[in-house]
Parts: C-alpha cells; structure tokens; sequence
C-alpha cells in the first residue's frame, strides 16, 4: 500500500483533522506501543499499520 492510499483511507474512515490527531497522539497497541506515525518514521510497512488501526478501531472489513 502507499503513503497516500494510506492516507486516504485514514480521512475517509476518520475524517481529515481526526485521521492527523489519531496518527499524531493515539498509541497502537497493534503497533507495539507506537503511534501511527512513530510507526510510518520507523519505516513499518503502511499496509501493516492500517490492519492493525483496523483492528484496534473495529473498522468493518469491507474498508481493510
């Protein structure tokens, strides 16, 4: 998945100032502890990153 698909899909599921302020402030537990874009800066693959948002917000499967 790339950045921007990414990104879409986190405006599109939480909205544009939601979507910064999750990446920004909510830790993952999915993500071992790190915030989305901790996560983004270590390099961790985009995809892995939005299965674990998914889960961890119960997105419908529809939108994985």
């Amino acid at each position: 998945m790339r950045l921007t698909d990414f990104w879409a899909r986190m405006r599109r599921q939480f909205g544009d100032t939601y979507a910064e302020s999750l990446a920004r402030d909510h830790v993952v537990s999915g993500l071992g502890g790190r915030t989305v874009d901790e996560a983004l800066n270590r390099g961790d693959d985009p995809k892995a990153i939005w299965r674990a948002l998914c889960e961890e917000f119960d997105v419908p499967a529809r939108e994985h």
